[in-house]
């Protein structure tokens, strides 16, 4: 049954997204400036879009300039909001994934000696301490294309190719956070997962009507490695898998895995950023062996949430990697924002 309360919020929730923004381009609202280059990866969309990987490739990119790279992200879902967090100063991770948030807590884990990492809702106070107690040099401002209290040098937008509008409605009846409009403040775009879908080309075209003919590139998920998280391992190719994930687009989690050989025979989605107790695993094990599994398989996102919990199966981690067609030239625009 379609909602009657959703869509008249949905409007209410456009407009003030409209007139925030307004405000800003006017300039009655001013974005800091932190006097280091940043770089935003954002989406227009809620849900996962693949940017955390995005991120990551940033981060590595602009560490390979030589820059002293620092990634400011909100933490979504960590234990205290409003606490700031420094996650790793790019040699050690101090925090977990309960303080950090666990897409932070990932992104440095994986970036150890890239980047730094900071949790932390007020991003510039942030920044401004990373460039005076770690030297920052530049910046990767996670999921901060609504983030306009920061001024940005270059606004990379992602776009999941298995959903790129979000249905076409405005939070709270849709996906979309912002009018499709606002696609115009990006600089570039990144469509994702375009391995999972026959036709990128419609979405290419609408969305350089959308943007003004910004630049977009395509790109897709690779499997980077799968982890054993116990132990115990077996031949994962052979033996029938059970998957499982807390992400925003779980189908496409479990569609990698098919496209990749893998054949699960039971599939489980919690919502994003679950946060798993004993029983959950201990029912997913269950759930696993009656289906016939013999191990189990989640995100690296996941993965990192259920290290601690007693795993009496094998349990696998999927990591994975961003390819981004004609990364020449995206390497080119990352460069062109570190002189800007």
């Amino acid at each position: 049954m379609k909602s009657l309360i959703l869509p008249p919020l949905s409007t209410l929730y456009g407009a003030i997204t409209s007139v925030r923004s307004s405000l800003y381009q006017r300039g009655a609202f001013r974005s800091s400036k932190l006097g280091r280059p940043v770089i935003s990866v954002g989406n227009i969309t809620t849900g996962g879009t693949g940017k955390t990987p995005l991120v990551e490739f940033v981060a590595r990119a602009l560490a390979a300039e030589g820059k002293k790279v620092c990634i400011l992200t909100r933490g979504y879902g960590r234990k205290n909001a409003n606490e700031r967090v420094l996650v790793s100063d790019g040699t050690t991770v101090f925090s977990s994934p309960a303080d950090a948030g666990d897409e932070p807590f990932l992104l440095a884990s994986n970036l150890v000696g890239v980047a730094a990492v900071v949790s932390d809702a007020n991003r510039f106070a942030a920044g401004q301490g990373a460039i005076k107690h770690l030297g920052t040099e530049c910046f990767v401002l996670d999921d901060g294309f609504q983030h306009l209290q920061l001024a940005r040098d270059l606004d990379i937008v992602t776009i999941d190719a298995t959903n790129p509008w979000g249905g076409g409605e405005l939070l709270p009846y849709g996906r979309l956070r912002e009018n499709m409009s606002g696609l115009r403040r990006a600089h570039c775009f990144v469509i994702t997962r375009c391995d999972q879908i026959a036709d990128v080309d419609s979405i290419r075209q609408k969305l350089a009507e959308l943007s003004g003919d910004r630049p977009i590139f395509v790109s897709r998920m690779v499997t980077k490695r799968i982890t054993p998280l116990t132990g115990q391992t077996s031949d994962i190719q052979m033996e029938p898998i059970a998957a499982f994930c807390g992400i925003g687009n779980p189908e496409s989690f479990f569609k990698h895995l098919q496209q990749n050989g893998r054949q699960t025979v039971f599939q489980k989605s919690f919502p994003d950023h679950h946060k798993y107790t004993q029983s959950d695993i201990d029912r997913l094990t269950e759930d696993a062996k009656q289906a016939g599994a013999r191990s189990l398989i989640t995100t690296a996102k996941d993965a990192v949430k259920i290290t601690k919990l007693q795993l009496s199966v094998t349990f696998y981690s999927l990591e994975i990697d961003v390819e981004i067609e004609n990364k020449e030239e995206f390497h080119r625009l990352l460069r062109s924002s570190l002189d800007s």
